[in-house]
């Protein structure tokens, strides 16, 4: 795997380097602002950008702003963004930018190496990788939407595939049987008005639904 790092601190940009080298994966290029991870993924198409939201010069959503532009200009390129707070609006906003390869994380997640690694492989593999606390947060808002409808160990079951895990994960997690996840998780696309099908896109659309509740 190849990695493209987009992080200011240079610190944090070098531990992760080395974690991720770590473990077999290659970092291409490893840059501190936006305009730099541009030029990384123009000229390495990596299999993965791990990128800060916020960067030089106004510390704001520089870095999120410059990987959703590299998914533009490059459909399906994955990324995994990483964040010291939990800001609700930039996880929706990456996420609503393409179907899979996607990740959100809070900084802190990187000092557990294995959950690191874990969402680095899971993101370049297609798949999505949401954090817990921003999980949390977001079953605490208050706006009508058909995430209502769905039940408490519905909304638990949401909440774990937000995060990437696949069924049978989800049933060791809650210690439940895979039988009993799959009808959670067909029970939950008929509440959220998502028509069968074969894709896993299906799986990434109820969690944008649950992100947006």
């Amino acid at each position: 795997m190849r990695v493209v790092i987009a992080e200011d601190s240079v610190l944090l940009r070098e531990g992760v380097q080395r974690l991720l080298a770590d473990e077999g994966i290659e970092t291409v290029a490893a840059v501190e602002n936006g305009d730099g991870l541009l030029d990384a993924v123009t000229e390495h198409k990596p299999d993965l950008c791990v990128v800060d939201v916020r960067m030089p010069p106004t510390f704001t959503d520089e870095g999120l702003r410059a990987a959703i532009e590299c998914r533009r200009r490059y459909p399906g390129l994955p990324v995994l963004v990483l964040s010291q707070y939990v800001e609700e609006r930039y996880a929706v906003e990456l996420l609503a930018g393409g179907a899979s390869g996607v990740g959100y994380l809070l900084k802190e997640r990187v000092a557990d190496v294995k959950e690191f690694v874990d969402a680095v492989r899971r993101v370049a593999d297609g798949g999505t990788s949401i954090d817990h606390e921003v999980i949390t947060q977001l079953m605490v808002r208050s706006k009508k939407s058909p995430v209502d409808s769905l039940t408490p160990r519905e909304r638990e079951v949401l909440g774990l595939m937000a995060q990437g895990l696949s069924n049978t994960a989800i049933a060791n997690t809650l210690v439940v049987s895979d039988g009993a996840v799959e009808k959670h998780v067909g029970n939950i696309f008929a509440k959220l008005g998502l028509e069968p099908s074969n894709s896993e896109h299906r799986r990434v659309r109820a969690v944008l639904a649950y992100l947006d509740s």
